[in-house]
């Protein structure tokens, strides 16, 4: 991986812990956060690579739409609904029910990016 690519994960993942439990974003809106806005498919790219999901909680990045997209990634075919349910999150076929109650925006919570 380049180095750029690298500082872009990092930057990614450092959002990433800072979304609250019980909470979800959007790969949109990290990109848009980090002023990267049509990079929303290298944001789903980080989080495919994360290796560490004790301290980076990628089960709260889901698309725009509020769909588990990234499901596929975790072990067993439920465990990122699982684990978002555990947080207060319902989900059905996949989709976050009262998205917009959920949805934290690092722009809105964060203010200015680092």
């Amino acid at each position: 991986m380049d180095n750029d690519k690298a500082h872009f994960f990092d930057r990614v993942y450092e959002v990433v812990k800072q979304v609250p439990f019980g909470r979800v974003t959007s790969y949109g809106a990290i990109a848009n956060y980090l002023g990267a806005a049509k990079s929303a498919r290298v944001v789903g790219w980080a989080m495919n690579n994360v290796s560490d999901r004790e301290t980076v909680p990628a089960h709260r990045v889901v698309n725009r739409n509020g769909l588990l997209t990234g499901k596929h990634h975790f072990e067993g075919t439920l465990l990122m609904q699982q684990l978002l349910e555990n947080e207060g999150i319902m989900v059905k076929n996949d989709q976050i029910l009262n998205f917009k109650k959920h949805f934290w925006d690092p722009l809105k919570e964060l203010g200015e990016p680092f």
